[in-house]
């Protein structure tokens, strides 16, 4: 086996039970809460690499991709799944590594920062890069995308972006980007879809279609989409770094079944998988000419609540103008029994959108509302309300989401709560989540570096992710301060203070963090997964020969 990069940390135990197949009914009896034993070790493996092992050249690599992507427009998308995709062909100004530090990518360094923080240059890389069709990269093109990502009226990247007051070129090389006010989360911004630089030429010529064959800088280039079965990207003889690329060429396998990936990956008919199941993972672990990468999420999986129907003529529920029917919802949930009986042990109880592994963690932010299933009824019984109170849920309809979905009904059963269950696909949800057509949705994000990108556009007024439609002055005030701010103590202790007012709007009601599985064959290396959750392909290949095993 190659070498693999790894970091050991300890988590709770959890054990295992059986599967679960009914959507509407209790499960009590079929997913027994489990009591907690000893925390297992479980070890952090993010890359893969060739080791001793030579690179073969050539080859098409296969992944299951567990949802469909949705647009392959960095400014307009909202998918994990389009991130995966993107990653081999529209590289970013930065980029994140496997401690999660911000580094360079299509910048040649850091931003220069004026004193006042009202002013941020960035550098690009002064080599010969160019777009896959050709066209030249440089600041104009940069200037061309920021101003698309702050401006345009459809766009998901005007909140990551901050309170941008102008773009321009100071030369061929150097961007300057002027703010309103300080804004500190901008750099790790630009490490995700904000900072993915797409060629101007493509953009004139397709416009709002620039997403059905997008151009960027990449290892690869986009080649064809069959909508609903796969996605296929070809090496860009273009590449600045053509010769760190080893494949050919990579088909992206919509599997949407964990066992149908699992079972793929034992077969060899693809070579990685993301998305697998911890049903499956901890056997997958023992199989010869199999290895596995796992980190945890900087995301969160949580309760989306509708505040605010946007369907006219539907009045908003007793959940969304009640927030003390959200508190005792929220007290209602044993977070850490649940994740304990569904997930075997990888995955953990979340209690904001501040992962505790993010240096503007605290003892506020990964603080979580106490279980308290009698006070939960009695606060129901207080407010005067029929029960069972009844709460419509939509939920992917994926084996590990109902699983929890299904254990989280019979626990809500025992504090007056009537869960009932709608199974709907990944694609679908997000549109019935754009469009306001939903009571709650079980859902996640797959999170930032920077808590801002886990909290701002989800919890601020008119926030590109704001599908709660929560308006709440004392949380705009209290993420704007934070994401002004520079000391990192200071950014941690705001980040509590908005956790603290998040148990009190319980607009999203945070659930629990995954770790990030993916499985591969043996021969292949070169890949890396990091707490993005973004599975790194573009400089992956296939092993001419394991002299190490």
């Amino acid at each position: 086996m190659g070498d693999r990069t790894r970091r050991r940390i300890r988590w709770r135990a959890l054990l295992p039970t059986a599967g679960m197949t009914a959507v509407a009914v209790a499960l009590s009896a079929c997913v027994p809460l489990q009591e907690l034993g000893e925390p297992p070790q479980r070890e952090d493996v993010l890359s893969v690499d060739f080791g001793d092992r030579a690179p073969q050249d050539g080859g098409t690599l296969v992944m299951a991709l567990s949802s469909e992507p949705d647009r392959l427009d960095p400014t307009t998308s909202t998918s994990l799944y389009t991130r995966y995709v993107m990653q081999t062909m529209c590289e970013k100004l930065y980029d994140i590594d496997e401690d999660g530090d911000v580094v360079p990518m299509l910048a040649s360094d850091l931003p220069r920062i004026s004193d006042d923080g009202l002013t941020v240059d960035i550098p690009l890389r002064d080599d010969e890069v160019l777009f896959a069709d050709g066209t030249d990269f440089d600041a104009d093109a940069v200037v061309t995308t920021l101003t698309r990502n702050v401006f345009d009226e459809d766009s998901m990247r005007t909140s990551e972006m901050g309170p941008v007051d102008d773009i321009t070129a100071l030369d061929e090389d150097t961007v300057r980007v002027t703010f309103e006010t300080p804004f500190a989360p901008f750099t790790a911004a630009l490490a995700d879809r904000a900072g993915m630089i797409m060629s101007p030429t493509a953009l004139e010529e397709k416009g709002d279609g620039f997403g059905d064959a997008p151009v960027c800088v990449g290892a690869f280039a986009f080649e064809e989409r069959i909508p609903q079965t796969s996605i296929s990207v070809v090496a860009d003889p273009h590449y600045y770094a053509r010769e760190d690329v080893h494949l050919d060429r990579i088909e992206y396998r919509i599997m949407t079944d964990a066992n149908i990936r699992a079972a793929n990956i034992r077969s060899g008919d693809v070579h990685i998988a993301d998305k697998i199941s911890p049903q499956d993972f901890d056997a997958l672990e023992q199989e010869a000419d199999i290895g596995t990468l796992q980190v945890p999420s900087l995301g969160y999986q949580g309760l989306t609540i509708n505040l605010e129907n946007q369907n006219e003529g539907v009045e908003p529920t007793p959940l969304a103008e009640e927030s003390e029917i959200r508190r005792a919802l929220s007290m209602a949930v044993d977070r850490e029994a649940l994740v304990n009986t569904v997930f075997n042990g990888w995955y953990l109880p979340a209690c904001s959108g501040v992962p505790d592994t993010s240096p503007y963690t605290s003892e506020a932010s990964q603080a979580c509302p106490e279980y308290d299933p009698e006070q939960a009824q009695q606060i129901l019984e207080d407010l005067g309300v029929e029960t069972p109170f009844p709460i419509s849920m939509k939920v992917t309809n994926t084996q590990d989401s109902l699983r929890y979905a299904q254990a989280l009904q019979a626990q809500l059963a025992e504090s007056g709560f009537s869960l009932s269950i709608t199974p709907v696909e990944y694609t679908a949800i997000l549109d019935a989540q754009d469009r306001g057509d939903f009571e709650a949705i079980q859902l996640g994000w797959s999170g930032r570096v920077d808590p801002h990108g886990n909290l701002y556009s989800f919890l601020y007024t008119g926030g590109g992710n704001n599908y709660t439609g929560l308006d709440d002055e004392e949380m705009n005030g209290l993420l704007d301060e934070a994401a002004e701010l520079t000391d990192t103590d200071d950014r941690a202790q705001a980040y509590g203070e908005v956790a603290r007012r998040s148990h009190e709007t319980n607009s999203i009601i945070y659930l629990y963090r995954e770790r990030y599985l993916t499985a591969y064959t043996e021969d292949l290396a070169g890949v890396q997964v990091y707490a993005d959750g973004v599975v790194h392909l573009s400089h992956a290949g296939f092993v001419a020969e394991e002299d190490d095993r």
